[in-house]
């Protein structure tokens, strides 16, 4: 692959490593690189305010089950301010799809081949639990909405 010597020269003295081991602090590398291009290219009080009124939609909603009427404007502003929070998403998302689309190919080539590497899971599914547990924790210390 293209990438293969920039990708080495940056995470090459892992590949020497424990597979999983490895994996892991990789899995964290991206998953806190992710969080900070989140944090800091979305406006983190509108992210902070569209969460909340998102929160108190979905208790209104609770509260009016038995009123079809009225569940169906709750849904509507939900998804306002779900398409709302997309918006100040997609910048974020875009900046850094590109990197894991050259990432991922670069992984599988160096960790497919040690085959199950937890749990019974290959290298994508090691790395797909662990980056969530480390994006939940991120997510929380950073302070990231």
């Amino acid at each position: 692959m293209v990438f293969d010597g920039f990708l080495n020269s940056i995470f090459g003295w892992l590949i020497s490593w424990h597979p999983l081991g490895a994996l892991i602090i990789i899995s964290f590398i991206l998953m806190l690189i992710t969080t900070l291009v989140y944090k800091y290219f979305t406006d983190q009080e509108a992210m902070k305010s569209l969460k909340e009124e998102m929160k108190e939609i979905q208790n209104e909603m609770k509260q009016v089950k038995d009123n079809p009427a009225k569940m169906m404007e709750l849904q509507k502003q939900s998804f306002s301010k779900m398409m709302e929070s997309f918006k100040h998403q997609i910048k974020p998302m875009l900046i850094t799809f590109i990197p894991f689309l050259i990432l991922f190919p670069w992984l599988s080539g160096v960790y497919t081949p040690y085959g199950k590497l937890f749990i019974g899971l290959g290298w994508f599914g090691t790395y797909f639990i662990f980056g969530i547990i480390f994006n939940i924790i991120l997510r929380k210390l950073l302070k990231v909405h």
